[in-house]
Formats: C-alpha cells, structure tokens, sequence
C-alpha cells in the first residue's frame, strides 16, 4: 500500500557541479537551500539583501546588482531607533546612517562581482502579495514593523510577475550570457494572508514560473513547493506554528533537490564533504583523550588529502579544526 503520492522528477539537463558558482535570493526556504551548499562547499552567495518575499523585490535586487545600484542617504528612514532600508532585510538595519548605508553598498558591490561570473541563479519565490508604500507608492522588500497604514497591500497578477520577472531575466542574461536559473516556489505557508489567499498567492507564482520556463531554455523549476504540499501532505512535517516545514521535511526536499540537480561525481564527492563538517560540528565530550587526538588526526589527514584532490573546495574551517590533533 502506498502512504505517499509517487513524484518523478527529471534530472537537470545541465547538472550543477563542484567549482560553479550560485547566487541564491528569495524567501526564508532560500536559507535552508543556500545555507545547505554553503555547508557543502559550494561557492555560493546568499541573499544579497537579506530574505525577500515577494517576486517584484526579487526582481528588482536582482536588477539593483546588475547595475550595480549605490544607496544614498535619502535612500533610508529612521524610525524604532534605526535606519533602515525599504528594499533590505533588517539585519542591515544599523543605529549609524553610514554603518548602514556601508554594509548596504558594499553587499550591492559583491553580488554585481559574483552575479557577474555566476553559473547558477537560484530564485525562491515566496508569495505574490506586494507591499506600496501609502504615501508614494513605493515598492517595499521589508516592512521592519512599521505601523499598518504605513502600506498598501497588492496581490500581483499573474500578468504583473511575469512581466517583472521576465524584464529581470533580459537584463540578467545580457550581463551574464552564461547564467542558468532555477526557479523555486516556497512551502512555506504566507497564513497571515488567509489559507484561501495563500493559495491563490501561490498558484499566481507557479503559473508565472511555467511560463517563464516554456520561454527560456536557461530556466528550470524544481518542484520545493509540491514535494511538501503534494508528497509529504501532512501537518506532522511541519513546525509547531504549522507555516514553516520542519527540519525533516526541508531534509525530503533537499535530498530531492540534490539528486535532481547535481552530477553524479558532485553528489558523490558531496558525501565526503559532509563527512567532514558533521565531524568539524561534533563536540566531544572528553577532549583531552587520546581517542579524541586519534579522532581529530584521522579527520585531518582526510581533509587534506580531500583538499590536495579538489583544489576548488576551502577546507580551511576543518584544517584547522582537526589541526588540534596533529
């Protein structure tokens, strides 16, 4: 008897491999997948303007880097004892205007010099609710808490993210001829929009994203959102505020994820890779032994010949780490 929905996923036409070079942005789910191939040793750039939502601000930072856009000073407000920033996540939220105008351009800087020689763009879409400001009508990323009527709320068409994404993608594959993306939908639940909106959210972003996908031959979806809802279809996968997919079900994805996207020498080498950084995270109880000296040797020896075979991954955290043995 079967207790889950069987789903074939084909493989991607052109895997990704050790030594590409990934910029991930979108939603919170971006963080488990980006976070996950950091772990690895991908090369890898992360959200850029820290966790974005909706897909009119995805596009508009991805278009920001390709610029690259510079923030200026009356590109901020102030309120809640910070300076903050409408398009950016409020980890770059800073009591020192110049700190945070700082970290801003600078992060803006990195990712025109990564995105530019990136193989990979991985995009997490999370809903298709966008928030205006009232007095403007500006775009905003990040609300940081401000007050409600600070807001218009705006559910996008399916005609609007399309067109937003697809202007993205032109400038994106004219400032980078080699770029390949991935587009994502996130199983996170958006509840505060209501189940019924939620799902209307959704479906705008997937239909959005096929379209997109039967228009160029460099975009691909992967299938975050179905694994979750269709597959594991259950409340027990997620965390106890029944929004976020728990720590076993974002593991389902991206054992998915990876058999889907990376060649058959990359998933490979990948085992041996997490070998070491479970082995770097393990806290012993009874360091001063000679089992624990045996342990951290042994580790080392494997780290360094890993690192002698496959010039490209930094193993510098677990060399010297386990360097403590030697």
């Amino acid at each position: 008897m079967e207790f889950q929905l069987p789903i074939t996923i084909p493989s991607l036409p052109h895997p990704i491999r050790y030594g590409d070079r990934i910029l991930l942005t979108g939603s919170c789910f971006t963080e488990h997948i980006g976070g996950a191939l950091r772990d690895w040793k991908f090369d890898t750039l992360l959200n850029p303007n820290g966790i974005l939502f909706d897909a009119a601000s995805v596009a508009t930072s991805l278009v920001s880097y390709v610029q690259p856009r510079v923030y200026r000073e009356d590109d901020l407000v102030y309120f809640n004892e910070l300076w903050q920033s409408w398009q950016h996540h409020g980890s770059y939220s800073r009591m020192d205007k110049q700190a945070c105008l700082q970290e801003i351009n600078a992060s803006q800087q990195r990712a025109h010099v990564f995105l530019r020689e990136a193989d990979w763009l991985i995009i997490t879409l999370g809903t298709a609710f966008s928030y205006r400001l009232a007095d403007g009508g500006g775009a905003v990323a990040n609300c940081h808490r401000a007050p409600g009527q600070t807001f218009r709320k705006h559910l996008m068409t399916i005609g609007e993210i399309v067109a937003g994404l697809d202007e993205c993608l032109h400038q994106l594959f004219y400032f980078n001829p080699g770029l390949r993306v991935i587009f994502t939908v996130s199983p996170v639940r958006h509840i505060r929009d209501g189940v019924t909106d939620n799902n209307r959210s959704k479906a705008r972003l997937i239909e959005s994203v096929h379209h997109l996908a039967g228009k160029f031959d460099r975009l691909y979806y992967f299938p975050a959102y179905e694994l979750v809802i269709d597959v594991l279809r259950d409340y027990r996968w997620y965390d106890i505020d029944m929004v976020h997919p728990n720590y076993g079900a974002t593991q389902f994805v991206l054992e998915h994820f990876t058999a889907w996207a990376l060649d058959a020498d990359s998933r490979l080498l990948l085992e041996k890779v997490r070998e070491l950084v479970t082995a770097r995270r393990h806290r012993p109880i009874h360091p001063g032994t000679e089992a624990h000296s045996r342990f951290l040797s042994a580790h080392h020896a494997r780290a360094a010949e890993l690192a002698r075979q496959h010039p490209f991954l930094d193993l510098s955290e677990e060399l010297e780490y386990f360097s403590a043995g030697e």
